[in-house]
């Protein structure tokens, strides 16, 4: 079985652009680890998530980096940078409503290329910290709205959805965000491991 990770710096985490074996430091690499040693020699694993992308950056490349390498399982967590890019010195952001349809485009041609493709949507998150405080009433309104997309893209698809907010909320009761979250956007270990352990969850719900 092949397995695709899809998303932006929060599934890239340092994999390699040369080698498919070393995915990254993030997630991806602790959902190898788990299932690799449950299953050896059962499953392939790829991540093409990418720093900085959007969800127009993950359709522009549909081709080579989900097309091409027909994936069994692919998950896309993608959401943050479409609101964090428009605080740059030149926004460039993307609006929740064209979010949802270039989800939605990217969807339909991955269901016309690769019918049998399992897809999990994930849900995009923040917390405080010091990538989002200055502008946390924009994060913590723009943030759930793209989140809310995602939700609306797996209902109208009937995709599973991997829920992480509500998760995440949760753990910063038992330790500060910055145990969770290093900077509000971006997992520390610990973070990794609790999406891990969620993307674990569901993927076995499903295959």
């Amino acid at each position: 079985m092949r397995i695709l990770f899809q998303g932006d710096s929060i599934t890239d985490v340092g994999r390699s652009r040369e080698n498919e074996a070393e995915i990254g430091m993030g997630y991806p690499l602790l959902v190898k680890a788990e299932l690799g040693h449950e299953s050896p020699l059962a499953y392939e694993f790829f991540n093409r998530g990418t720093s900085g992308f959007r969800i127009v950056d993950i359709y522009a490349r549909i081709k080579a980096d989900i097309i091409d390498l027909a994936p069994d399982v692919m998950s896309i967590l993608v959401g943050v940078n479409d609101v964090w890019h428009e605080k740059r010195p030149f926004p460039n952001g993307i609006d929740a409503d064209k979010y949802y349809r270039l989800y939605a485009m990217l969807i339909e041609e991955l269901r016309e290329a690769l019918p049998d493709l399992k897809i999990i949507i994930m849900e995009p998150f923040v917390v405080h910290g010091t990538a989002t405080d200055e502008d946390w009433d924009y994060f913590s309104e723009e943030v759930p709205k793209r989140a809310a997309m995602a939700k609306r893209i797996a209902d109208t698809y009937n995709l599973p959805f991997l829920p992480l907010q509500k998760g995440f909320d949760a753990l910063t009761e038992l330790a500060p965000a910055n145990y969770w979250v290093r900077d509000g956007i971006h997992p520390t270990s610990m973070g990794h491991d609790f999406i891990k352990q969620e993307w674990i969850r569901l993927f076995k719900s499903i295959v």
